[in-house]
């Protein structure tokens, strides 16, 4: 076994692949490729998975996670009809309306998650800006960025994981989990940027992550109220809904339900204003038009 292999656990019923972060004489460090979770096991308990490739992590063709992205992709179509629709009945004829979804700012732990979710970004037409950050410099990471990018919406995920080798482990605690606590500091220093929940909207958190202590730090949504593991694509799939989601209207649970690969259990939040706008009319290059 090397830095860099793909591997299962032997105890576990190789059901999740890992990719070896680091290895020391004895253990392993192991992060999820397709599940947002940060884990360690002795390097006897491996076994090298061989016939797969980087650019097929994290699996986008799962049937649930197939299922959720064409779920997504059809709300989108079902809102551009709704605006042509208003547009036609309520305006003059040939009127044409441009579009202002929510901005997006996501910080990854995980460098393939992060290429996948600007991939998935950018055919959903959502104006995102990606960086790829440790978990433990998100915090530092924001306070830079947020002036800077001024996004409607932040995504500070990555992996994380319950600590199981703890002789008393207390779920409540977040010494308790690899990473939350790095999450929770990252969302106090976007709320400390913007109080207000509808202003910003703040995705956080990885597998198993501390939800209360995330809520209570100022994120709108997050992970995982049922201490589970969460797909790599669900805090995508959280923002793309609130990107895509009216000022008008709000997201509910009964959306984050529908619309993340984990459901409840994985990802939960509170009812937040979405940050989707249209205008009109639309908006025209007038460089050619330009007269002196």
């Amino acid at each position: 076994m090397r830095q860099g292999d793909l591997a299962t656990r032997k105890s576990y019923g190789n059901d999740i692949i890992f990719r070896i972060q680091e290895i020391d004489t004895t253990r392993a460090i192991l992060r999820g490729v397709d599940f947002r979770l940060l884990a360690d096991a002795p390097i006897s308990d491996l076994s090298r998975v061989t016939a797969a490739r980087d650019s097929d992590f994290p699996r986008v063709n799962l049937p649930r996670v197939g299922e959720t992205i064409r779920s997504i992709r059809q709300f989108r179509q079902e809102l551009y009809q709704l605006n042509d629709n208003l547009v036609r009945n309520k305006l003059p004829e040939n009127t044409q309306y441009f579009e202002m979804p929510g901005k997006i700012l996501h910080l990854d732990g995980d460098p393939n998650y992060l290429r996948k979710s600007m991939n998935l970004y950018g055919e959903l037409r959502i104006p995102a800006e990606g960086f790829y950050v440790n978990e433990s410099q998100m915090a530092a990471t924001l306070q830079r960025l947020l002036p800077q990018v001024k996004p409607d919406i932040v995504v500070v995920t990555g992996h994380d994981g319950l600590l199981k080798n703890r002789k008393k482990l207390d779920v409540h605690q977040l010494d308790s989990y690899k990473n939350s606590l790095h999450f929770v500091r990252a969302v106090q220093v976007a709320r400390q940027y913007q109080n207000n929940r509808d202003a910003l909207t703040i995705v956080a958190g990885a597998c198993q992550s501390h939800f209360e202590a995330l809520l209570q730090a100022g994120a709108n949504f997050a992970s995982s109220p049922a201490r589970v593991l969460i797909h790599a694509l669900d805090p995508l799939c959280i923002a793309a809904k609130a990107s895509y989601t009216s000022i008008r209207e709000t997201v509910s649970m009964a959306d984050l339900a529908g619309v993340t690969v984990t459901g409840l259990d994985g990802v939960g939040g509170i009812e937040t204003r979405g940050s989707y706008r249209i205008g009109v009319p639309r908006l025209v290059n007038l460089t050619a038009e330009a007269t002196i």
